[in-house]
């Protein structure tokens, strides 16, 4: 039976997730290894004890065991992985374990602080748990099998996932704490960052800079020249980022963004997303207005539908101070929202804009380069 979620109005169909589909493709290739029976579909049981029924896209024998394949399906949720083939091979092992691994277009960890050790598939601990339960209901408790999970076009896919970012390399994760996608859920995005953050925080890092996309990025490679180690995209999740720079002590943190998504910090709004706030001109304009700029002036700014556009108007007006007014103010109402709570980090702010560059930062340019280098 299907499931639905409602978003912004909107009625929106669940999914399940790489585990649930790993889960399904091996309990079907087991049942046809074991008791002859090639299903058109397996019904699983998730972590809350639910069950999900998955349809099996297809089923054979191979030389030494058996095969099944699942199409991922995320639902109505934007998912790298959605659509693509999941497949699982069982074979017979001595003994009564059942060993579970990655084959081709499952990545591997190459970095510490992960949930799984490096060296070893990437597939998390709550994947693994389903695959075992499931695939133990077929065989019992005295044969053992070997599981091996793999995708055709993981390596391919995988690089439109944060994969790479975490030290994952050769193919997608197979993850899923529930077993369902929920769409537009920001919670695995969420669970992927601050699990990023531990990983920097295991591997000794006490700093961290916060970008809130790829321009930030590219900013602080291109322009400050850092080797960007310690870089964690925070997306439009300032605030949640930050308290979980703050849960996992890091001593200080480096906030680089665009003009457009930084102003917003500067007005205390820490969900960065068009959807919860969009007051950039707003808050440009109050800057302003108490700097003394013209009224006629002000109302040019409020015609501009970006803050590239506004640069312009700034700069000819002699207004430029305004982004060093701004730059302050990320870093007061970041540390405002730590305020109080164990462990404040330092923080530091550096605005720019895609024409033109460089636009304030909390301590001179120079300086934060040689500190953060």
């Amino acid at each position: 039976m299907e499931e639905f979620v409602f978003y912004n109005g909107k009625k929106l169909r669940k999914g399940y997730t790489t585990g649930s589909c790993a889960t399904a493709a091996a309990t079907a290739a087991a049942a046809f290894l074991f008791e002859e029976e090639a299903t058109e579909e397996i019904c699983i049981e998730l972590p809350d004890k639910k069950n999900l029924t998955i349809p099996i896209a297809s089923i054979e024998a191979t030389e030494d065991g058996s095969q099944a394949f699942v199409v991922k399906d995320g639902g109505d949720d934007v998912d790298a992985t959605d659509g693509m083939l999941i497949g699982a091979k069982v074979v017979k092992i001595d003994g009564n374990q059942i060993l579970i691994d990655g084959g081709i277009g499952i990545g591997r960890v190459t970095e510490v602080g992960l949930q799984n050790p490096v060296g070893q598939a990437a597939i998390n601990p709550v994947p693994r748990k389903m695959i075992e339960a499931s695939v133990r209901k077929i065989i019992g408790l005295n044969q053992g099998v070997k599981v091996t999970i793999f995708a055709p076009e993981g390596e391919v896919i995988a690089k439109q996932t944060m994969n790479r970012r975490l030290g994952i390399v050769g193919g997608i994760s197979i993850l899923g704490t529930t077993g369902i996608v929920t769409p537009m859920s920001e919670d695995g995005w969420k669970q992927s960052i601050s699990l990023e953050l531990e990983m920097k925080k295991s591997q000794g890092y006490s700093s961290v800079i916060l970008c809130p996309g790829n321009y930030g990025e590219e900013f602080v490679l291109n322009t400050m020249k850092l080797n960007g180690e310690n870089i964690v995209s925070m997306s439009n999740f300032v605030g949640y980022v930050l308290k979980e720079v703050q849960r996992l002590e890091f001593e200080k943190v480096l906030m680089v963004g665009h003009l457009g998504k930084l102003i917003k910090v500067s007005a205390g709004i820490f969900s960065t997303h068009s959807k919860d706030a969009d007051a950039r001109t707003e808050i440009l304009i109050a800057n302003l207005a108490l700097l003394g700029m013209p009224v006629p002036q002000l109302q040019e700014i409020e015609r501009c539908l970006t803050t590239e556009a506004a640069g312009e108007i700034i700069a000819s007006a002699g207004y430029e101070a305004v982004y060093q007014v701004l730059a302050e103010k990320v870093k007061k109402r970041s540390e405002d929202l730590l305020k109080y709570r164990k462990h404040e980090p330092n923080i530091e702010a550096v605005l720019f804009s895609s024409q033109r560059g460089y636009l304030a930062s909390t301590k001179p340019l120079e300086q934060l380069k040689e500190e953060w280098r």
